[in-house]
C-alpha cells in the first residue's frame, strides 16, 4: 500500500474520531460486492472464521469432505447451496478487539443487482472484490469486469463513504505479484476517471487466508496491514447532522405510554432523523399542509426526553395540534428575509428545504422490464408515495468507457440520468446534498417490484 493511501486512511480515522464518529463502540457496516464467484462468501467466511466468531458446531455443519466450506457460512438459502452463488444478502455480525462488525454479503449476479444497491445504501463502507483469475493479469492494459465496474459505480452514487478494492485468488497465479501490480493499476486508472476515491487496494486469499485477518509481509509485493486491520480503521458514515432539520413521520402515536416523558396526551410523531437535529423549541412546518409549530418534546428510541441528531430514531411532541400523518415532514421552519427600510414589498420566506415537482436524477434501473418515456410509477420518499411519471431519458451511462450515451429507455440494470415528473411536490434535495432527502425508489404500478434506484441531481 502506499504512503498516500495509509495518509488517507489514518487521516479519515482521526477526522472520524475528533468528530465523535469512530469510537470503536460503533459498528461498521460494510457490504462484499464484485462480480460473480469473485470469492465474496469465501472472504467472509475466512473472516469469521479467522477471527473466532463461529462457533465448532457451526463449522462442522460446513464442513465437506474433510474441508470446511467457508461460503456456506453466509449462503444459507437452499437455492444458494444448490447453485453455488449468493442470491439475497446475508448480513453476519462479529467483533475484534479494536471493533465491531456488520457484513452484507450481496449477490455478484446481474439478475439480482438490486439487492446489491439495498445493501450498499445502508452501508458505511464497500470491499470490492475483483477476481484475479478471471483477468488477463499478465497485460499491464488489462480490462475490469463489467460487474466490478457497476458495483464500485453504485458504490460510488449511493455515497458509501469508504470503498476498499480486495484483488482475490492470487495463490492461483504464477506471479503474485506482477498480477496484483498490473489489476492495482487497473483499478487505479478506473477510479481516477469515475472520480471514485479509493480508501485501499489490498492483496487477498480468502480460500488461503493471506493477508485478511493477518498480514503477509511481501506477499504479492505488497507491504501493508490485512484487510481486516484496513476495516478496523475506517470511518463510519457521517450523518447529514449539519443540515436544517428534516424529519419522515413514519407512525403517528395518539399518546404517550410512558410516565417518563411529559407530552401530556399529544400525539407524538415517531420516525428516523433524515437531516440536521431535533431539538426543542425549534420551529418546524409540516409538508404538505405548510402548518407551523414548534417542538414541544424530543423522546429518543427508549422514550428519553433528549435531543436527536440525524441518523437516529426520534418522537416528536408538538407545541400545539396540527394535522400530521404517516408520510409527512416535519421540516425546518423557512427563515425570514429582512428588506430594507425603503422595501415595501413583503419578501417571502425562503425555506431550507424547497419543494419540487420536476426532478433530474441518476436512476440505477433494476427491473427485468426496460423504463421507457411516459410510463408511471409509483414513487417512495421517505414515507411517502407518489405516482412519477418519465418525462425524459437524457442519457445512459456506458459502463466500460464512463461515456454517456443517447438512449430512449434503461435496460435491466443500466445507470443513466432520468427527468421525472411528480403527481405532487416533494422536499426533494440533491443526493450529493443529502442522502434521505435525495433518494427515491421506483415501485412498478402492475407488479409491485421495486424497479429503479433513484439518486436526485
Amino acid at each position: 500500500m502506499s504512503t498516500n493511501t495509509m495518509t488517507t486512511i489514518a487521516t479519515d480515522a482521526l477526522q472520524a474520531s475528533a468528530n465523535g464518529i469512530n469510537d470503536h463502540a460503533s459498528a461498521l457496516r460494510f457490504i462484499t460486492c464484485g462480480s460473480v464467484d469473485d470469492g465474496k462468501s469465501t472472504l467472509i467466511g475466512r473472516l469469521l472464521v479467522d477471527s473466532r466468531a463461529v462457533l465448532q458446531d457451526h463449522i462442522a455443519g460446513v464442513t465437506r469432505s474433510g474441508e470446511v466450506d467457508l461460503a456456506l457460512l453466509t449462503d444459507g438459502l437452499s437455492a444458494e447451496r444448490e447453485q453455488g452463488i449468493t442470491i439475497d444478502v446475508a448480513y453476519r455480525y462479529f467483533a475484534t478487539e479494536e471493533r465491531k462488525f456488520i457484513i452484507g454479503d450481496a449477490p455478484g449476479h446481474e439478475q439480482y443487482t438490486r439487492n446489491m444497491v439495498t445493501a450498499a445504501s445502508q452501508a458505511d463502507a464497500a470491499v470490492v472484490l475483483v477476481d484475479a483469475t478471471k483477468l488477463d493479469w499478465q497485460n499491464p492494459g488489462l480490462q475490469l469486469l463489467a460487474q466490478t465496474r457497476r458495483h464500485s459505480l453504485l458504490v460510488h452514487l449511493l455515497r458509501v463513504h469508504s470503498l476498499v478494492f480486495a484483488v482475490n485468488k492470487l495463490d492461483a497465479v504464477a506471479d503474485p505479484a506482477l498480477a496484483f501490480a498490473h489489476i492495482r493499476a487497473a483499478l487505479a486508472r478506473f477510479a481516477q476517471e469515475a472520480g471514485i476515491e479509493v480508501a485501499a487496494t489490498v492483496p487477498v486469499s480468502a480460500l488461503k487466508g493471506w493477508n485478511v485477518v493477518t498480514p503477509e509481509p511481501g506477499w504479492g509485493g505488497y507491504e501493508g496491514p490485512s484487510l481486516l486491520q484496513i476495516l478496523e480503521r475506517l470511518p463510519n458514515q457521517p450523518a447529514d447532522t449539519a443540515l436544517p432539520l428534516a424529519f419522515p413521520v413514519q407512525w403517528v402515536e395518539k399518546s404517550a405510554s410512558s410516565s417518563a416523558d411529559t407530552s401530556q396526551g399529544r400525539r407524538v410523531f415517531w420516525g428516523r432523523v433524515a437531516a440536521g437535529g431535533a431539538q426543542v423549541g425549534a420551529q418546524v412546518q409540516v409538508f404538505p399542509s405548510g402548518q407551523s409549530a414548534r417542538i414541544a418534546q424530543v423522546l429518543d428510541h427508549a422514550r428519553r426526553p433528549q435531543d436527536v441528531a440525524a441518523g437516529l430514531s426520534a418522537g416528536i411532541v408538538l407545541d400545539r395540534e396540527v394535522d400530521v400523518s404517516r408520510g409527512d415532514w416535519l421540516l425546518a421552519a423557512p427563515a425570514p428575509v429582512h428588506a430594507a427600510e425603503d422595501d415595501f414589498d413583503s419578501p417571502a420566506p425562503q425555506s431550507p428545504w424547497p419543494v419540487r415537482r420536476e426532478i433530474e436524477a441518476t436512476v440505477a434501473w433494476m427491473d427485468d422490464e426496460p423504463l421507457v418515456v411516459g410510463r408511471v410509477y409509483w414513487a417512495l420518499h421517505g414515507h411517502r408515495w407518489v405516482k412519477a411519471k418519465v418525462r425524459r431519458v437524457v442519457h445512459q451511462l456506458d459502463i466500460h468507457t464512463l461515456a454517456e450515451q443517447q438512449a430512449e429507455q434503461l435496460a435491466p440494470n443500466a445507470i443513466g440520468h432520468v427527468e421525472l415528473l411528480l403527481q405532487e411536490p416533494l422536499p426533494a434535495a440533491p443526493f450529493a446534498q443529502a442522502r434521505v432527502l435525495g433518494s427515491l425508489i421506483l415501485v412498478d404500478t402492475a407488479s409491485h417490484r421495486t424497479a429503479g434506484a433513484v439518486l436526485v441531481r
